[in-house]
């Protein structure tokens, strides 16, 4: 018998998990997403997000509350006669009675091995770390964040070149594989729950604005990571001394070289850090579209030695 199932979620992360609940028979009786935002020049166009238009693909009801505070909130939470709620991705808190409005509970599908980064930016941090491992956790929510028991795990290789883009695709894959075998196994009651161990616990903030310039004054190491951990967004950048013109560095490599840190060395774009070079690959002028290196070098002179800030 398939699961009655509240879904909530919000970005792209969570487009593969509902889309595959939904294949695999399961009754979505609600979808919970972010409200539209606002978008155009005068902000007077509303974009619902890509869970909503998901959603209204398959025409599942959709709500996109402000808060689950309050009274009203837990009885139209209760009110949908779900099995289970599926989270996603969807930014909103859940108070406690929010999370026991449901029979069996609410599951989190969560982008990292718990208890490690726990928080709001698990991908981009775990590669701006320099995280050799990741991977994709189910839990069961609970009060504390990200601190619940576990239901079932899969554990992938972070590629040395590969960026945070890189990695959430592949995360929301194998997690939408992830939950419904984690829902199958709950509707054959064989599902166990693993409480979280606190040993080895990191909290993964919210990236700032004030960490996404690019330092060349770091080891190349830490100067990759950094890169591609916030490619493509927000994106860590530089400028060309006088320009005063932000370019984003989307995909870079380890290069060859030393010099003085922030120095290009070559004309294929090698930049000298602390120790060693990194090669960039991939950049993006501010309302430009991303572009390889070479397409760059063709439309903006960057000669050898040219100082990057």
């Amino acid at each position: 018998m398939s699961l009655r199932i509240v879904f909530m979620g919000t970005p792209d992360f969570a487009v593969p998990t509902l889309v595959e609940i939904v294949g695999r028979g399961h009754e979505v009786v609600a979808v919970y997403t972010r409200a539209p935002k606002p978008a155009g020049r005068r902000g007077l166009d509303l974009t619902p997000s890509p869970i909503e238009r998901e959603a209204r693909r398959f025409a599942l009801p959709v709500l996109t509350p402000t808060t689950l505070r309050g009274a009203d909130a837990e009885g139209i939470a209760r009110g949908h006669g779900a099995d289970v709620a599926v989270i996603v991705a969807y930014g909103l808190i859940l108070p406690k009675p929010i999370l026991e409005a449901w029979p069996l509970g609410a599951f989190n599908l969560h982008a990292s091995l718990l208890p490690r980064w726990r928080g709001a930016a698990p991908i981009n941090r775990a590669i701006m770390a320099g995280d050799l491992d990741t991977g994709v956790m189910v839990m069961k929510m609970e009060a504390g964040l990200d601190t619940g028991p576990i239901a079932m795990a899969e554990r992938v290789p972070i590629a040395s070149d590969a960026t945070a883009g890189d990695l959430h695709d592949r995360l929301a894959r194998l997690g939408a594989d992830l939950m419904v075998r984690a829902l199958g196994a709950m509707e054959r009651g064989s599902l166990t729950l693993t409480p979280q161990p606190e040993a080895g616990a990191t909290y993964a903030s919210k990236i700032g604005k004030d960490e996404t310039r690019i330092s060349w004054a770091r080891p190349w190491q830490e100067v990759h990571d950094h890169i591609r951990g916030l490619a493509p967004f927000p994106g860590a950048w530089f400028d060309i001394a006088g320009e005063g013109t932000r370019i984003k560095v989307l995909r870079t490599t380890k290069g060859e070289g030393t010099g003085v840190p922030g120095t290009v060395l070559d004309d294929q774009l090698t930049v000298a850090c602390a120790d060693g070079a990194v090669r960039i690959l991939e950049l993006q002028r501010a309302g430009r579209q991303a572009m390889k290196a070479g397409e760059f070098l063709r439309g903006t002179s960057v000669a050898v030695g040219t100082r990057l800030g």
